[in-house]
């Protein structure tokens, strides 16, 4: 089951973000684990590695990089990401970031949005049905500049 999830998660930086933008910027991603460590001297502290292996309740880190490639600034810039299933959202740091728990067909904060269930109920969503985060970024991205964007799970 661990290694059905690590590749879920796996899959899910492969072909992470979407970006929509009339402009050149590039996309790449990577996924990390938040590990608590400690030194021989008992300090604590959290460090993100690589996943080898992944199990229900690890933390992890999804990091979106971007670049504009192009002569102009870039305007008008939406990244999309999707989650995947195996993984909880719990959150992002990023101004301008909403979330989706319909497979993108509707946008707003977690606290926005309703989820019908199979028996007609509708509840408030919570954070394991996200299945999308998207940043609508403001101002223009001047041409050759990079940014990163974030949002953090744990797997279910």
């Amino acid at each position: 089951m661990t290694i059905k999830i690590f590749m879920m998660a796996a899959l899910a930086c492969a072909t992470p973000a979407t970006a929509r933008a009339a402009n050149q910027v590039s996309l790449s991603s990577a996924v990390f684990v938040e590990k608590d460590r400690a030194d021989a001297q008992g300090r604590r502290s959290i460090v993100l590695e690589a996943p080898r292996m992944v199990t229900p309740g690890d933390k992890l880190v999804f990091m979106l990089s971007y670049r504009n490639t192009g002569n102009h600034p870039a305007n008008d810039f939406i990244v999309t990401n999707p989650l995947p299933q195996a993984v909880s959202y719990q959150g992002t740091p990023d101004a301008g970031a909403f979330v989706s728990v319909d497979g993108g067909a509707t946008w707003g904060t977690l606290g926005q949005l309703r989820v019908k269930e199979r028996n007609g109920y509708v509840r408030g969503a919570r954070p394991e049905d996200v299945t999308h985060v998207r940043w609508t970024l403001k101002q223009a991205i001047p041409a050759g500049s990079t940014g990163k964007l974030m949002f953090r799970g744990i797997v279910k």
